[in-house]
């Protein structure tokens, strides 16, 4: 048996006998950069050439193999209960328009609102575990100067820099740039005036511990998990295990994969974050990262307590979850996909034109734009400046090919592309059925 990363599909197996694809929903699976493929349906293909099964396994499927099974394309198999005695976790929806501190603690209340406070003192005080869940790593997402205005941005990307309090730094999450904090503004050289903007979870926990400073936490992200030694990569999670720590505060990386049998209540400090990053499927991957994270809690004997602090408590995802009602969430985004001839009902492919000559690809992405051949059941949307305009000091635009399922999108981008001449300082990535759209 092998037990691979999506490079183990290329392995040459003498004689492969089953292919199993885990958390099969996971955008990890594109790869995104040199040969871009996604390792799911390459799993898909290779099983049909070595005519073996293949299972694609997740609690949270993507929309496509949802389709894909309830169409009869693939067998769907369902796990209807939890292992042994454990039940669902409770989902509740905290409404933080409606939460109020009273004045007296309301300056150094920002991010736990009462109702979560509350959940937290009765699990301590039970001696159960509790998890804060934020998927944003550091202290704060933006450092913004008071007297000026100033914020401060990363001089290689289109992205604010990231202050982690506890290195004294500010950092660059796209392209690794760092510089010491600093003591003033560099505009307006005030001093005093700089002022971190909204919470990572380094500031989540430091108001839980401000407000239980008794208990024992710990922060898990990539930031905090970062080897350095023998076995200190996994330290916190298996102190946590073991019962040395009662909360544990991190990112998606402790969303799935992870068994915490003292582990009740699970709080998501902002359930918002993700849900409207104008992607096609930023509401499908908001519902799947917080149903994961939610079952986290309550795994053995003891029933779990899931809180969502929101202010759309209204929103679909939101009810879904609270409802524990996955197959009516995707019923309703199937329907909004169709609608739009949105994948899995039609085809998207990404054209992203970079360099470091802002001008030269600016140019070329006009190009291709007016180059783009007429076809039927074809749309072709910009170029525009991508979400990221400026990545590792390369200037980036994109183009959108939209297209009924039906059309032959290789063919139709091979004869987009000969038609254009590139030069040599730009570069034009080619995206077919794109899962990111930065």
């Amino acid at each position: 048996m092998v037990v691979g990363a999506r490079s183990a599909l290329f392995l040459p197996f003498a004689a492969l006998g089953l292919i199993v694809v885990d958390e099969e929903h996971e955008q990890a699976f594109k790869q995104q950069e040199g040969a871009i493929y996604h390792a799911r349906d390459m799993a898909v293909v290779r099983a049909r050439i070595e005519d073996c099964p293949v299972v694609l396994a997740s609690a949270t499927p993507s929309l496509e193999s949802f389709v894909n099974a309830q169409g009869g394309r693939y067998t769907h198999h369902r796990m209807t209960a939890r292992h042994g005695v454990a039940e669902l976790p409770r989902v509740r929806l905290i409404d933080l328009r409606q939460e109020r501190d009273p004045v007296e603690v309301e300056h150094k209340a920002q991010w736990l609102s009462p109702p979560l406070r509350a959940a937290l003192d009765k699990t301590l005080a039970a001696g159960e575990q509790a998890m804060l869940f934020l998927n944003r790593r550091g202290y704060a997402p933006l450092t913004l100067c008071e007297a000026c205005g100033h914020k401060f941005t990363c001089p290689h990307c289109a992205a604010w820099l990231v202050e982690h309090k506890y290195r004294r730094r500010l950092a660059c999450h796209q392209c690794g740039y760092e510089l010491p904090m600093p003591t003033e503004c560099p505009e307006c050289h005030e001093s005093g005036t700089l002022k971190p903007c909204g919470p990572g979870v380094e500031r989540v926990a430091e108001e839980f511990a401000q407000f239980f400073p008794g208990a024992r936490h710990a922060i898990a992200s990539s930031d905090t998990l970062m080897p350095t030694g023998p076995g200190e990569m996994q330290g916190p999670l298996r102190l946590f295990a073991r019962g040395e720590i009662d909360v544990l505060i991190g990112t998606q990386i402790v969303a799935k994969g992870h068994h915490f049998p003292r582990l009740t209540l699970v709080g998501v400090v902002d359930a918002d974050l993700g849900g409207s990053d104008g992607d096609l499927r930023a509401r499908e991957r908001t519902f799947q990262l917080l149903h994961q994270v939610s079952g986290r809690a309550g795994r053995a004997e003891k029933p779990g307590l899931v809180l969502l602090q929101t202010r759309n408590p209204e929103d679909a995802v939101m009810q879904a979850l609270a409802r524990g009602d996955r197959d009516g969430f995707y019923e309703q985004e199937r329907s909004f996909r169709e609608a739009a001839s949105a994948p899995p009902f039609g085809r998207l492919a990404a054209l992203v034109v970079s360099g470091p000559d802002g001008d030269a690809v600016r140019e070329t992405a006009r190009q291709l734009g007016r180059a783009a051949p007429a076809a039927r059941d074809v749309k072709v949307w910009g170029p525009t400046p991508a979400f990221y305009a400026l990545l590792r000091g390369q200037t980036r635009e994109r183009l959108l090919v939209q297209a009924a399922r039906s059309v032959d999108m290789q063919a139709y981008l091979k004869a987009w592309l000969a038609g254009v001449k590139v030069p040599g300082a730009v570069r034009v990535t080619v995206d077919v059925d794109p899962v990111s759209f930065f």
